[in-house]
């Protein structure tokens, strides 16, 4: 049993760290399972268009998938667009705010779509589909060859018939070697991209702490009271929501009135929701938090000097854990 907690106690802390490894995992599965199952290079004229959507499509669904299944767009976007505002979403006065929430949200929703990309890079067969129809390919390897449309079908074939390389060689120059060398090209260029990844995501993250507003210690201190506050939330929710509906029951099946019940107003509950920003002036752990201590009723989503940082968005992510749309 404690084995069990020890390790479940590992999954909570490391669950961001362990969400974005299981999706990069999938990705590399789908992308090996993809390009086996249902890529066929046509080999003809249609060899760019083919190569591209396949892979560039799949990454553009998978990046719009991760904004889909992301619960901080969620609590940014649901109930922002109330009927008696005219102007839609409260991009006016709030945009750049929105933006600020945004962008860490974009961030981690390019993981999956990057992973796509690079590990079609590294097993180069879209690219090399798609790079033996380009015609800028075709213009460099072919502009000394009197017979410019069989020069065209040899690179054309070359996805589909390695040899023909060699016979495409024989009727060019040897230093044209490495402009036909497409797997050679691609997987280059996937290791160039994994390691400008990570070199961004390590810089963006360095700068992010490097600018956190609090420490190390206190920001271990809040991820520890927000997992508290977020039990504490669903035990008081669960309780809350059964009384409610005992007591409509009760009054349905008895015939009788029912007694007054507190509960929260829609504009409370609009309150709570918002995105979380951070203030120096008062220093709360969550908007839940900020409710409680200022005046029910008169609390702010977004005040004078408030700003979004970019290492406190696990604060939003705190009771966004069961991602839906």
């Amino acid at each position: 049993m404690e084995k069990l907690r020890t390790v479940v106690n590992f999954c909570i802390r490391y669950q961001k760290t362990l969400g974005y490894s299981i999706v990069s995992l999938l990705t590399i599965a789908s992308e090996q399972i993809f390009s086996s199952v249902a890529f066929r290079c046509p080999c003809n004229s249609w060899n760019t268009l083919y190569g591209c959507v396949f892979l560039l499509v799949p990454a553009l669904l998978l990046f719009l998938l991760g904004y889909m299944v992301n619960a901080r767009t969620w609590l940014l976007l649901t109930g922002s667009c109330p009927q008696e505002k005219k102007h839609c979403c409260g991009f006016g006065e709030k945009g750049c705010f929105y933006l600020k929430v945004l962008a860490p949200v974009t961030a981690s929703t390019l993981v999956a779509p990057l992973t796509w990309i690079a590990v079609a890079l590294l097993s180069a067969s879209f690219y090399e589909c798609a790079a033996s129809g380009s015609s800028l390919i075709r213009h460099r390897v072919c502009r000394d060859i009197d017979k410019l449309t069989a020069c065209r079908e040899l690179l054309e074939k070359i996805p589909c018939d390695e040899k023909v390389v060699g016979q495409l060689l024989n009727e060019n120059s040897a230093s044209k070697v490495g402009l036909v060398s497409f797997r050679a090209q691609s997987q280059i260029l996937g290791w160039l991209l994994i390691v400008t990844i990570i070199i961004v995501a390590l810089i963006s993250t360095c700068i992010s702490r490097c600018f956190s507003p609090v420490s190390y210690l206190q920001l271990k201190f809040w991820k520890i009271y927000l997992e508290k506050e977020r039990e504490h939330f669903e035990t008081k929710a669960k309780e809350h929501a059964a009384q409610l509906a005992e007591r409509n029951i009760n009054c349905f099946f008895e015939a009788t009135n029912p007694p007054p019940f507190q509960t929260p107003s829609n504009d409370n509950w609009q309150k709570i929701s918002f995105p979380y920003a951070f203030s120096k002036n008062n220093q709360y752990y969550s908007m839940i938090h900020k409710y409680a201590n200022a005046s029910r009723g008169n609390i702010s989503t977004v005040s004078e000097g408030d700003q979004i940082c970019s290492a406190l968005g696990f604060v939003d992510e705190a009771h966004t854990s069961e991602q839906a749309f």
